[in-house]
């Protein structure tokens, strides 16, 4: 697999070509005439962890990525939410996550190419939303252990119907990992590490070269 499609799995497992995004579109309406998912009763303790992680606005640190195939990348993040995201893969990868609100791009700088998708239809939606609530229709599943508290969001909009579980500090608070599961019950998990909070970005950080993504359309 190349590098740029194992990356584009990795944030975005059921859109991995243009034409899978337009047939996943078919499948979406398909399944969106499904009953919705019932809501799980969340406990204080749960609460409080996503709680907290929604007063958590900007952070930034390092991460390491495992994929579906046991490969394995690493590099800086910066998340701004509601909605906001970059990563950085580090040498030799060329590789470019940013998300700026509205879109996700995934570009490889050395090919210069760039896909772009929708983030309302990306599970990136679910992390980077303004915050989480446990009695939302979202919440597929909440687990408490003595060492790892986790949340499974997922949403019948997603394309692919993806999910994403949010793995949570019960002592800290802090948010350890993030497992994005596709519709193939693929995992590609993010372990973030060197976090830091309340930190401040140029606003540069975010933007996506619509101009590129724009030009080679052509």
């Amino acid at each position: 697999m190349s590098e740029d499609n194992a990356e584009r799995e990795a944030f975005l497992p059921a859109l991995t070509s243009r034409r899978q995004f337009v047939l996943g579109a078919a499948a979406f309406m398909a399944y969106a005439a499904l009953p919705p998912m019932p809501a799980f009763a969340a406990t204080d303790a749960a609460q409080k962890i996503a709680d907290h992680f929604s007063s958590v606005k900007n952070m930034m640190g390092e991460f390491v990525q495992f994929g579906p195939r046991g490969e394995q990348t690493g590099g800086k993040f910066f998340i701004q939410r509601p909605g906001k995201l970059r990563f950085n893969y580090e040498k030799p990868s060329p590789m470019r996550v940013i998300a700026d609100g509205k879109n996700v791009v995934i570009g490889n700088t050395k090919l210069k190419t760039w896909d772009l998708y929708p983030l309302s239809k990306t599970p990136l939606s679910l992390l980077l939303a303004e915050r989480i609530d446990l009695g939302n229709k979202m919440v597929r599943d909440v687990k408490e252990e003595a060492d790892l508290t986790t949340i499974v969001l997922g949403d019948k909009t997603l394309l692919g119907d993806s999910t994403i579980t949010l793995m949570f500090d019960p002592k800290t608070f802090e948010l350890r990992q993030w497992t994005i599961t596709d519709l193939q019950k693929k995992d590609t998990s993010v372990m973030i590490f060197n976090v830091q909070t309340g930190v401040d970005f140029d606003q540069s950080v975010f933007e996506i070269p619509y101009a590129d993504v724009h030009n080679q359309q052509r």
